[in-house]
């Protein structure tokens, strides 16, 4: 096919996608916002950083106005709040027999299938480690689980397609037949990185303090709970063991996931996480309330109680707006819930 695959955000995800892709030679369109990156992008290239790999490649890139045309294959890969506004301009470039992929932290698929149908949506759970640092440059942290599937549980020639791209950029992806498995898992594994921004430390530092340990083991539990409610056996990934924090898991095994978490952390050149790029560098509003307060809002709908996951909503807000600092205190707020 040589229509190209239309990425609508040329961030850390998208961008990376977008830049592997035209490198192999895939014909590749990407959409983005802001004005300068996308200039670089399309004239002097995108710059693919860190320790990963190190490469410079020119991606056709164009703003929102500047769009013609419809394509049958979308990768949507904006911020989980903007994901609404940006259905609402992609959707007349979406051809009749075309779908859109979510490459988002989130339960996107739910809100995508809502504005195009549910069989035109299609999910991805991604977890390289990734930065926008400036126009046309993005820090490739490093490689991490990456899986794709329809979000009814079919295997269809468009989802294998998009598995052999997705293979492109990461040999080991994976095509599953149970999407929401892995969407469950790392929200369970986001609920505790949303967290980690609650102070300046990196992820390896707050996942290795002990004093950490019980309200992020707490987080993770609450986010397990509610997904067994929602019918859903969340995956393992990457040092998250959803089982052990699963209703009646011992202590023993959530310790030893989180210790597998601050390993894997300490090897990556993205130290921190996007939501604390959000709230120190970025100075922009985070994806707790799509992430974390619609899982806490889904935990309430099953009668079950989450006051970690609505601490942690309510302290992310409060550094967003100024009233808080990010600091081992404020983190301690979360640990005085337990109390």
């Amino acid at each position: 096919m040589n229509e190209p695959v239309l990425i609508w955000g040329a961030g850390a995800i998208g961008g990376i996608l977008g830049a592997y892709w035209a490198r192999a030679g895939i014909p590749v369109l990407m959409v983005d916002v802001v004005s300068d990156h996308v200039t670089a992008c399309a004239t002097k290239g995108l710059s693919i950083e860190g320790p990963v790999e190190e490469f410079t490649q020119v991606v056709p890139c164009v703003t929102p106005e500047e769009l013609t045309g419809t394509y049958s294959r979308i990768v949507l890969a904006v911020k989980a709040q903007a994901t609404s506004a940006a259905l609402a301009q992609l959707m007349p470039h979406l051809a009749p027999n075309g779908f859109v992929l979510s490459a988002q932290n989130g339960l996107n698929e739910r809100v995508i299938a809502q504005h195009i149908g549910a069989e035109r949506t299609m999910g991805a759970f991604v977890n390289y480690g990734a930065d926008w640092i400036g126009p046309g440059r993005i820090l490739f942290g490093n490689r991490g689980a990456v899986v794709v599937g329809e979000i009814d549980g079919t295997i269809q020639a468009r989802t294998r397609e998009m598995f052999h791209l997705l293979q492109v950029f990461e040999p080991d992806a994976v095509l599953s037949d149970d999407i929401w498995a892995y969407l469950w898992g790392k929200l369970g594994y986001g609920a505790m990185l949303f967290a980690t921004a609650l102070t300046p430390d990196s992820m390896s530092e707050n996942f290795a303090d002990p004093a950490r340990g019980p309200a992020l083991i707490g987080l993770a539990r609450e986010v397990m709970q509610t997904a067994v409610a929602e019918s859903v056996n969340p995956k393992p990934f990457n040092g998250f063991e959803p089982s052990a924090f699963m209703p009646g898991a011992s202590d023993a095994a959530a310790l030893q996931s989180i210790a597998d978490l601050a390993e894997f952390n300490s090897k990556t050149a993205k130290t921190h996480t996007g939501i604390y790029r959000d709230l120190a560098v970025r100075k922009r509003k985070t994806e707790v309330d799509p992430q974390i307060g619609a899982i806490a809002e889904i935990a309430t709908g099953h009668g079950i109680n989450a006051p970690l996951l609505h601490r942690l909503v309510e302290l992310i807000h409060d550094i967003e707006e100024g009233r808080r600092e990010m600091s081992r205190d404020t983190f301690h707020e979360l640990t005085k819930v337990l109390a």
